[in-house]
């Protein structure tokens, strides 16, 4: 039976164990959009797991939702992420970033521009700003002949992030932003090539994701969904059809991976297992839910032929995870008041485990 602990061939890396970082927004970032000295410690102390992906990185200024965020659409924000990706290499790790084209979740306090999205409808919550809080804006509805622009972003930003040391990228399909804006069906409202039907509304995700592999290859190249996800108020219509029609036209591209979150009921998600004849990476918990992923969850979704599986949470106050995982030591408890403080405090002040004398 496959154990969290096997390894495992993901395109051209070998990962020592089926343990994967969940990307985790953290806002640590420098006001420009760099990564910092606190980020490059933070992510190689937990180089032990499998595979770690990055907190959201926006492709463009325009796709940046939260102040505080990462970037790589810059020259300076490409040579700020090499000591991060240096660091996680140097204690062993792997590491592929996540590409977060944030859409409608965005504000103009935040970037300067008029946020946009694939119809004039915003997102349900408020957003984060340099001023606090702010009921999420109307976005500008994109024109048919910009949509392509914004599918090349995530291409854009991911050669950059092979520039900056990557071993790889995941787009960021999942929870309200860019890519599920359009695969909603009262997010994208459009009449055009990118809406309405099923055929229609995946257009967007697939060829954000083949743009993305053929720039950096496939075998770099991962995507996160959230099948029947209402984070930020987006609604989808017709789910399984939906994420089936989109699973199929991804297996012709020969991703590395496909990342799901558990948004939805099991049967669907394993009628999604079975659609996708890739590398799969389950992420067993709902986002946000009052449970984190822990050993249990796991070994059930091995066991349905997950080959990966993705731990969010946990990662924060253990940035040895995996030993803990490995040999049942104590899941140390997260203080969720500093997940977006700022600051070294609640980011890299958790210690490993401590054995008694």
């Amino acid at each position: 039976m496959t154990t969290l602990f096997d390894s495992h061939q993901l395109g051209d890396l070998k990962l020592p164990n089926r343990v994967v970082m969940a990307p985790m927004t953290r806002v640590r970032a420098a006001a420009d959009g760099s990564a910092t000295p606190s980020m490059a410690a933070y992510y190689a102390q937990r180089a032990t797991a499998g595979l770690i992906v990055s907190e959201g990185v926006q492709p463009s200024l325009i796709g940046q939702s939260n102040p505080g965020t990462p970037g790589l659409h810059t020259e300076e924000q490409v040579a700020s992420w090499r000591p991060v990706t240096d660091a996680v290499h140097t204690n062993g790790g792997r590491i592929f970033a996540q590409i977060m084209h944030s859409g409608r979740v965005s504000h103009p306090a935040t970037t300067g521009m008029r946020p946009v999205g694939p119809s004039a409808v915003p997102a349900v919550g408020e957003l984060f700003t340099p001023t606090g809080p702010q009921t999420a804006p109307t976005p500008r509805a994109l024109e048919t002949a910009e949509v392509p622009e914004h599918a090349e972003s995530y291409a854009q930003a991911a050669r950059r992030a092979i520039e900056a040391g990557f071993d790889g990228v995941e787009l960021h399909g999942a929870n309200g932003y860019l890519i599920s804006q359009f695969l909603s069906s009262n997010a994208n409202l459009r009449a055009d090539r990118y809406g309405g039907p099923v055929a229609n509304r995946i257009r967007f995700a697939v060829e954000a994701a083949s743009a993305t592999a053929e720039a950096v290859g496939a075998g770099r190249t991962g995507i996160r969904l959230s099948p029947g996800g209402t984070l930020w108020g987006v609604e989808e219509a017709d789910v399984p059809a939906l994420y089936t029609a989109l699973l199929t036209e991804l297996a012709r591209l020969e991703l590395a991976y496909v990342h799901l979150e558990a948004t939805i009921d099991e049967e669907v998600l394993l009628g999604l297992r079975r659609a996708w004849p890739g590398t799969l990476i389950m992420n067993p918990v709902a986002p946000m839910g009052p449970k984190q992923t822990g050993r249990e969850d796991a070994d059930h979704w091995l066991g349905l032929g997950a080959e990966l599986i993705s731990f969010g949470r946990a990662f924060i106050a253990n940035p040895d995870l995996v030993e803990r995982l490995r040999t049942g030591l104590p899941i140390a408890p997260v203080d969720e008041a500093t997940f977006y403080q700022g600051g070294d405090a609640g980011y890299l002040t958790y210690p490993a485990y401590q054995y008694a004398a």
